[in-house]
């Protein structure tokens, strides 16, 4: 459903359309919004609150963006708001990490922009839908659309344009990482699948995505540095439901997103509450935390399992419908591909994190349970 259309500057702009791709968005948006805000309530920085609120309002307003010029604003807002979320730890290397974070979306909006001014003079017209032919092919691609194509990418952390997340998140607060990895990247791939469903391309970038981080996370002492590996994993498989763009990928596509922002906003809120009750996030200075944090514990290893693809899971279920879609398209490699991925984060952020956190040799660590209100969203 489209909204009246605006005229402005001689541009005919739709702000608001409404259908199920929006929509499914703008439902885990507001979901994931509320239990982070939940999350947050300890939180007594007025500055964090409201650029918080800007980040999500923006991410709703540009999932129902009917044309290419008021995506653009909503994008550049989330960039100007979100980075506020690193700069409130107050920190030389959250300051620092922060800037890196800006420029480059900064620059992801810049590249967008040039393509919708350059796709507008090719097409005359500014909506936003499939920008690439029914042959999946970028070959054939205008170049503007090749601009705003790559501008989705550095959102999402294609491989060599993902080092700002692994920069980034792990220096912003003990809340503010939770809403980073709900909304940035997963607005990205919101995009994809409206503007490049069934693009070849991104059914490789996808695998190679799903396969890169198993290595660096595994070796990773941060864990909120291996979660947001396995977040660049995950977005991966996203990533290549979106390439094949038969029904049933994009459906994959779409559910894993929804879960995933659940289960990896929970992991995050879990490795919060630990930095938070006990000053350290290192993998090497944890350990035992099951004795003074039982439901921070039992919650990390829901999302755990979640992410793990265990039976009766979410992220079961979403990682099947793109499995199967994967099959039923005979993409062999992809398929093996993807399977050694889902075997690399089940050890990373299944098990390695509730491992080294709550488990393992006790580090001694004594302190009280996350708060009710942490306990509550998570």
């Amino acid at each position: 459903m489209l909204f009246r259309s605006v005229e402005f500057a001689g541009l005919s702009l739709i702000p608001v359309r409404v259908d199920r791709l929006s929509l499914i968005f703008g439902y885990i948006f507001h979901i994931a919004a509320i239990l982070a805000a939940l999350y947050a309530l300890h939180v007594r920085n007025t500055v964090e609150h409201v650029t918080a609120m800007f980040y999500v309002g923006s991410a709703i307003g540009a999932v129902f963006a009917g044309d290419l010029v008021t995506l653009f604003l909503y994008w550049e807002i989330t960039a100007l708001s979100s980075v506020f979320l690193i700069f409130a730890s107050r920190t030389e290397r959250s300051y620092r990490a922060g800037i890196r974070y800006l420029i480059i979306q900064v620059g992801s909006g810049v590249l967008l922009l040039s393509g919708i001014l350059m796709h507008y003079q090719d097409v005359g017209s500014l909506a936003f839908g499939q920008l690439i032919g029914a042959a999946g092919s970028l070959g054939d691609a205008s170049l503007g659309v090749w601009l705003i194509f790559l501008a989705f990418g550095i959102k999402c952390a294609f491989p060599f344009l993902h080092n700002w997340l692994q920069d980034a998140y792990p220096q912003a607060t003990v809340t503010g990482a939770v809403f980073l990895s709900a909304f940035t990247t997963k607005l990205a791939i919101y995009a994809l699948a409206r503007g490049f469903p069934g693009t070849d391309a991104l059914i490789g970038i996808g695998v190679v995505m799903t396969l890169f981080p198993i290595f660096f996370a595994v070796i990773e002492n941060d864990l909120r540095k291996v979660l947001c590996y396995s977040l660049n994993n995950q977005l991966g498989f996203m990533v290549v439901g979106i390439g094949i763009g038969s029904q049933m990928a994009l459906n994959g596509a779409v559910a894993h997103a929804f879960v995933h922002i659940l289960y990896k906003g929970l992991l995050f809120m879990s490795m919060g509450a630990v930095l938070y009750r006990t000053g350290t996030i290192r993998a090497s200075d944890l350990g035992g935390l099951y004795r003074s944090m039982p439901w921070t514990t039992a919650f990390c290893i829901v999302g755990a399992m979640s992410i793990s693809a265990f039976p009766l899971f979410s992220g079961f279920v979403a990682k099947s419908l793109t499995m199967s879609a994967v099959v039923e398209g005979y993409y062999v490699w992809t398929f093996v591909g993807l399977l050694i991925a889902s075997a690399g984060v089940m050890e990373h952020s299944g098990i390695k994190i509730p491992y080294f956190a709550f488990f393992g040799q006790d580090s001694g660590i004594r302190c009280k349970e996350a708060p009710l209100h942490m306990c509550l969203a998570m």
